[in-house]
C-alpha cells in the first residue's frame, strides 16, 4: 500500500489476530488489534481507524453490534466482515448496516491485503467526494449536446 493505513484487526481468536498482523506489516500497514467489540470500540474513541477488519462471533459486543456502532460514530471508516460462519441473513444486515465487504474465513493473507487496500481506497474516495460536494460526480457524466 502506498501510504500507511491504518488497521484495527478484531477477532476474539489470537491465531487470526496475529496472522493479520503478520500480513499487514509486511504489507506496510500500520495495524493493531483487538480482541473484542469493546475493546475495539475503545480504540477507535482513542484514535479511528481507516478500516476495520471484524470478526461477527465475539464474546460481549457481537460483530453486528460493533458494525453498527461503527458506522454510526465514525462512518468515514471502512468496515470488513470476516466471519468463520458466514450466512446470506448476516452479509445482507452487513451491507445493510454500511460494512464494505464480508469474507467467510479462512482469508488467505493475499486477500487480507487485497481487501485493506480495497476499503482503504474507498474511504479515499468517499472523502474526496465529500469535499467536492454533492454534486462532483456530474462531471464524470456524459452530457449530451443539447443538455447545456
Amino acid at each position: 500500500m502506498a501510504e500507511k493505513s491504518n488497521i484495527l484487526i478484531v477477532d476474539d481468536e489470537e491465531v487470526v489476530r496475529l496472522s493479520h498482523l503478520r500480513t499487514l506489516a509486511a504489507a506496510h500497514c500500520k495495524a493493531e488489534a483487538a480482541w473484542n467489540g469493546t475493546e475495539a470500540l475503545h480504540a477507535m474513541e482513542q484514535h479511528p481507524f481507516d478500516v476495520i477488519l471484524l470478526d461477527l462471533r465475539m464474546p460481549d459486543l457481537d460483530g453486528m453490534t460493533v458494525l453498527k456502532t461503527i458506522k454510526e460514530r465514525w462512518p468515514e471508516s471502512e468496515v470488513v466482515i470476516i466471519t468463520g460462519y458466514p450466512s446470506i441473513e448476516t452479509a445482507k444486515e452487513a451491507v445493510r448496516l454500511g460494512a464494505y465487504n464480508y469474507l467467510a474465513k479462512p482469508v488467505s493473507p493475499d486477500e487480507i491485503v487485497e481487501v485493506a487496500n480495497g476499503a482503504l481506497m474507498q474511504k479515499k474516495w468517499a472523502l474526496r467526494s465529500d469535499r467536492n460536494g454533492p454534486d462532483s460526480g456530474d462531471r464524470f457524466k456524459y452530457r449530451f449536446p443539447w443538455e447545456h
